[in-house]
């Protein structure tokens, strides 16, 4: 117990001292939201990365999908890294850091706005993420309940609150940089104790070849004529496994969280070196993470089961943690920790930056002067935070499934309502208000009738399509689709002004010979 309690004093040390180490760059909007863009290439991986996976993915998802796929439930990690990473930043973040900059963007909404030449896009946007993204925060703090329990017999509210309040105090102190530089210890931490933590199951059920042939033993209640399905290639629910590896992989191209990474960026070398760090993170992360949770059906006799016979997901894992000695166990916390606070960090300074500077900011009858812009965003840093906190203590103490619900359904809707419009906007100068409308509604009502059906009862569309997760799917996809297709239809924007938008990808540098060649050469 000594030894744990010393981990995380020594782990709340570093984070509070980070943010008071960061203080002077947090003085100005542009620094407490950007860190001034001048981010480099480590820093900026990584905090893409932990951003990227939260506790949610560790005890809540590599549990679920673990348990429902079996080992091809890492094929969601390849995804997360191929997809949600490697693509992520060949084809958006160049792009994104050139136009944004140009714009002088700081937020999504606002790049919606200056963009597309329209200020209720901007309010728009403004509202739905600040909508989605409160009960996706409260989603963070899921798992820790029944890990610290495990650990130290602590209530899940002291571990809620302790959790509010150090990641609050970093992120006011030290604003962006403070977050980011918190990241890359917190992502050190995540590689580190994922190997360990996968390492030490699998030697606990005599090695990779035991533990793979106990699986494969396991008949499956989705695929009874497959034998070995939980070790097979694409596991018993190949269509489902498909659509769970979109909706984490490509999803993450939409969420203001992620994309506000790519405006931080310092120079072209941060984005060569950035998107092979941010691939390889995760690929270990989210596939260490996934191939952990394949192992879940070996714990079938400990794990809890919910009256109607499913298992609770989220007790899976710490099933599976509850044998370890407690040096790895205080691993776990803090890997847990840092997952989760990192993500936290991320989305309330997200949450309170475009709050600030798409809607109060535009909305206030007098100019705000710098000062009075900082103090608005750490008041809803502040807010957020608190929210998000209630919003989960609520759920664990009450029998309120609304926010549960919701949670899963945020993702999908933000997603389904910005993916389309920002990638087209960075690539097709046709693009049209009226198209990126269309994808605003159509991602929120398709995501609103998948919530209103499971609160209901009834069926949406299909019951394949009941599930957020491909509703999420279909949301995105109706966007890929419907914006071309209106832009074609309805009035673009003044071509004057796109042309000049888009001159920021087209004007000339040098550079070395072993990066472009010449006729010359």
């Amino acid at each position: 117990m000594l030894l744990k309690v010393i981990l995380l004093i020594l782990f709340f040390a570093v984070m509070v001292g980070v943010g008071i180490y960061c203080r002077k760059s947090a003085s100005s909007v542009q620094g407490f939201v950007l860190g001034g863009r001048n981010v480099g290439s480590w820093l900026t991986a990584f905090a893409y990365g932990t951003s990227y996976f939260s506790a949610v993915i560790f005890v809540g998802y590599s549990g679920q999908f673990g348990w429902r796929f079996g080992l091809a439930s890492t094929w969601i990690g390849i995804g997360n890294a191929l997809i949600g990473s490697l693509l992520a930043w060949r084809l958006l973040g160049r792009r994104t850091r050139l136009m944004t900059r140009h714009l002088g963007s700081s937020t999504m909404p606002d790049f919606f706005g200056r963009r597309f030449l329209s200020g209720p896009l901007r309010t728009a946007a403004a509202v739905i993420v600040f909508i989605f993204l409160i009960p996706y925060t409260a989603s963070l703090y899921n798992g820790l309940s029944r890990l610290f329990g495990m650990a130290f017999g602590i209530d899940y509210v002291w571990c809620v609150l302790a959790m509010a309040l150090l990641t609050g105090i970093y992120v006011l102190v030290g604003g962006y940089m403070a977050t980011a530089v918190n990241d890359f210890i917190q992502g050190i931490i995540m590689l580190g104790g994922i190997v360990a933590v996968v390492l030490c199951v699998i030697h606990g059920n005599g090695g990779f070849s035991s533990a793979v042939e106990s699986l494969s033993a396991i008949p499956s209640e989705s695929a009874p004529g497959l034998n070995g399905a939980f070790v097979s290639f694409f596991g018993p629910q190949p269509l489902q496994l498909l659509f769970v590896v979109l909706l984490t992989s490509l999803g993450t191209w939409g969420l203001p969280q992620m994309v506000g990474k790519f405006y931080a960026i310092k120079d072209e070398s941060a984005i060569v070196k950035g998107t092979l760090i941010s691939t390889v993170f995760a690929a270990v992360v989210a596939g260490g993470c996934y191939f952990l949770g394949g192992f879940g059906r070996l714990y079938g006799d400990s794990v809890e089961f919910s009256a109607s016979g499913i298992p609770v997901y989220d007790s899976i894992i710490p099933t599976m943690m509850a044998g370890l000695p407690d040096l790895m166990i205080g691993i776990v916390m803090i890997l847990v920790l840092s997952a989760s606070m990192s993500t936290l960090s991320s989305l309330v300074l997200t949450s309170g930056s475009t709050f600030t500077l798409d809607i109060v900011v535009p909305g206030s009858r007098k100019n705000m002067g710098e000062k009075a812009q900082l103090l608005c965003i750490r008041l809803l840093v502040v807010f957020f935070i608190a929210v998000s906190s209630a919003l989960a203590i609520v759920q664990a103490r009450s029998s309120v499934t609304f926010i549960a619900q919701l949670m899963g359904i945020s993702w999908g809707a933000l997603a389904g309502a910005f993916l389309a419009p920002f990638l087209y906007g960075l690539y097709m100068k046709r693009t049209s208000v009226a198209a990126v409308w269309a994808s605003f509604i159509s991602g929120v009502l398709i995501m609103s009738g998948c919530m209103f059906c499971s609160f209901t009862g009834k069926v949406f569309i299909s019951p394949f399509f009941t599930s957020p997760i491909n509703a999420g799917v279909l949301a995105m996809l109706v966007g890929l689709v419907i914006v071309p297709v209106v832009s074609l239809f309805t009035k673009p924007c003044d071509s004057k002004e796109i042309s000049k938008m888009f001159a920021c990808y087209e004007r000339t540098v040098e550079v070395r010979a072993s990066t472009a060649l010449t006729e010359k050469d």
